[in-house]
C-alpha cells in the first residue's frame, strides 16, 4: 500500500507539474502583455498607490486562517468534516472582522497616506475581494491534498483573464487608479464561481475543539512564519511609502514585478506542488531527497536563463519600447532583485520541505533572522543609496540562502551541486553570448525577439550537452507517468 501511495504522489504530482506549468504560462503571458501596456498607459505614481494599498491588504490576509489553511493540507490523517466546518468558522470570523475595520477606517487609511478619493476606492475594492478570496479556500483545500492540479489552475487563469482585460481597457480610457480598482472586484466574483463549480463545497459553520487544537499546534507557528515575512515585505513596503516619493516606489515596484516574474512563473507552480507532494512523503526521507532535487533542479532550470537573459537585455527593452525610458531609473533595481530571485528559487523549496515534515519553528527561526535584517539594512541602503537599496539589501540577504542549504541537508540528504551545476553552466554561458552579441544586433523589437530565441537555443543545447544521460531518464519518467 505504501508503494503505490508513493506512485500515485509521483504519478499527480507529475501530471501536476505539466498542467500547472503549461496553464501558467498561458496565465503569465496574459500578466506580461497586460503589465507592458499598463506601464504604457499608467504613470509610476499610480503604480505606485496600487503598490502600497496592495501591500496593506496583504497585511490583513495573513490574519485570515491563522495557518490553518497550510494544516489541513500538511495534515498525515485523513480530514474530517468537523476539520473542515472548523477551519471555515475561524477563517470566515477572522476575515468578515478584518474586512470590517479596512472598511471603516479606509478613508483615515487613505489620508494617512495622501491616497486621493480613487486611491480610498482602491484599498475598498481590495478588501471586498480578499473576503471573496477567503470563501474560496475550503474548495481549494480539497483539490490541493488530493493533489488534483489541474482542476486547480482553472480559477486563476479565470481570474487572471478578467483582471487584465478589464485593467488594461480601462486604463486606456483614462480611468487611472480605478482601473485596477474594477479589475481587483471583477477578479474576485469571477474566481469565487469558478472554483465552486469545479470542486462544489456547502459552506458550513461549525468547531471542534479537539480538531482546532490538532490544526492549531501547526497553523499557528506556519502563520507567524507568514506574519513576519509580511512584516519583511508588505509592511515594509508600505512603509517606503511615507519615506519616498510614489515615483520611486513605482520603481521599486516595476523592477521587483519584472525581476520576480520569472519566480513567480515557477515558483508558485513549485510550492503549490511541492508542499502537498512532500507532505505526501514525510516519513520517506529517501525519496523526499530525490524529490527536493527534482525541484531546485526545475525551478533553476527555467528561472536562472530567465533572469540570466533580464539581466543582460533589459536595457534593450528600456530603449526600444515606445514611452519605456521613463522606467530607466528603475535598471539598477531590476539587476539586483533579480540575484535576489535566483537565489530565493532555491532557498524557497527548501523551506518548504521543512514545512512539509513538520519543522515549522526552523524556518520560523529563519523568517526572524530574514526580517530583522530587511528592517536593519534596508533603511542603511536606501540612506546611502536612495531607492535602489531596496534591490541592493534584497540581494545581499538572499545570500542567507547558503545557511538553509547546510541545514536541510542535517535532516534530509540530497545533492544540491547536481541540482543547480547544469543550469547555472548554461545560464552563464548564456548571458555571456548575448552580452557581446547584442550591441552588435538589437536594433528593435524584432531583432531583440530574435536574440532572445537565440539565447534560449544556446542555453537548452549547453544544458543537453552537460547532462545528456539524466536529462533522458527524466523524459521518460515523465513519459511513463503521463501514459499512467
Amino acid at each position: 500500500m505504501q508503494e503505490i501511495d508513493i506512485a500515485a504522489v509521483k504519478q499527480k504530482s507529475i501530471h501536476g507539474i505539466i498542467a500547472l506549468t503549461s496553464r501558467t504560462f498561458f496565465i503569465q503571458l496574459v500578466n506580461f502583455s497586460a503589465s507592458l501596456l499598463l506601464t504604457i498607459f499608467l504613470a509610476p505614481a499610480i503604480f505606485g498607490v496600487f503598490f502600497i494599498v496592495s501591500a496593506v491588504i496583504a497585511f490583513l490576509t495573513y490574519f485570515s486562517d491563522i495557518g490553518l489553511a497550510a494544516a489541513l493540507i500538511q495534515k498525515k490523517e485523513s480530514l474530517t468534516k468537523e476539520d473542515l466546518k472548523t477551519t471555515f468558522t475561524i477563517q470566515q470570523a477572522l476575515v468578515l472582522s478584518l474586512v470590517t475595520l479596512a472598511l471603516l477606517f479606509s478613508e483615515r487609511i487613505g489620508y494617512f497616506y495622501n491616497l486621493g478619493e480613487d486611491g480610498v476606492f482602491l484599498f475598498q475594492a481590495l478588501a471586498i475581494s480578499f473576503f471573496l478570496s477567503s470563501l474560496k479556500t475550503i474548495p481549494s483545500i480539497i483539490l490541493e491534498r488530493d493533489l488534483n492540479f489541474t482542476k486547480l489552475v482553472i480559477p486563476q487563469i479565470v481570474e487572471t483573464v478578467f483582471f487584465n482585460v478589464i485593467a488594461v481597457g480601462l486604463a486606456i480610457n483614462g480611468f487611472g487608479i480605478a482601473s485596477f480598482s474594477y479589475a481587483v472586484l471583477a477578479r474576485g466574483f469571477s474566481g469565487l464561481v469558478a472554483i465552486y463549480l469545479i470542486s462544489p463545497w456547502k459552506p458550513a459553520l461549525g468547531f471542534s475543539s479537539v480538531s482546532a487544537k490538532k490544526l492549531l499546534s501547526f497553523g499557528v507557528p506556519f502563520q507567524l512564519n507568514s506574519f513576519l515575512a509580511l512584516i519583511k515585505d508588505d509592511l515594509f513596503i508600505a512603509f517606503l511609502g511615507k519615506i519616498l516619493p510614489f515615483a520611486q516606489v513605482g520603481y521599486i515596484g516595476f523592477a521587483q514585478k519584472w525581476a520576480f516574474m520569472p519566480l513567480r512563473l515557477v515558483m508558485d507552480n513549485v510550492i503549490r506542488i511541492t508542499f502537498p507532494s512532500f507532505s505526501r512523503l514525510q516519513d520517506e526521507k529517501e525519496i523526499l531527497g530525490k524529490a527536493i532535487e527534482k525541484s531546485v533542479f526545475a525551478a533553476s532550470f527555467i528561472i536562472f536563463p530567465a533572469l540570466a537573459g533580464l539581466f543582460v537585455l533589459s536595457p534593450y527593452f528600456i530603449e526600444i519600447i515606445p514611452r519605456y525610458t521613463k522606467w530607466e531609473p528603475a535598471l539598477l533595481s531590476v539587476w539586483f532583485f533579480s540575484l535576489s530571485a535566483a537565489l530565493s528559487s532555491v532557498s524557497t523549496p527548501l523551506t518548504n520541505a521543512l514545512n512539509a515534515i513538520g519543522k515549522i519553528k526552523i524556518t520560523l527561526y529563519l523568517m526572524v533572522f530574514w526580517t530583522i535584517a530587511t528592517w536593519s539594512l534596508t533603511p542603511l541602503l536606501i540612506f546611502l543609496m536612495g531607492f535602489n537599496g531596496v534591490a541592493v539589501a534584497s540581494a545581499i540577504i538572499a545570500v542567507s540562502t547558503i545557511v538553509v542549504v547546510f541545514i536541510v541537508k542535517r535532516l534530509i540528504q540530497f545533492n544540491i551541486i547536481n541540482a543547480l551545476t547544469n543550469p547555472v553552466a548554461g545560464s552563464i554561458i548564456m548571458g555571456a553570448i548575448l552580452f557581446f552579441i547584442s550591441p552588435y544586433f538589437v536594433q528593435g523589437l524584432f531583432s531583440l525577439i530574435s536574440v532572445i530565441v537565440f539565447g534560449a537555443v544556446i542555453y537548452f543545447l549547453t544544458v543537453y550537452i552537460l547532462g545528456r544521460d539524466q536529462i533522458k531518464k527524466d523524459f521518460v519518467l515523465i513519459r511513463q507517468n503521463l501514459r499512467s
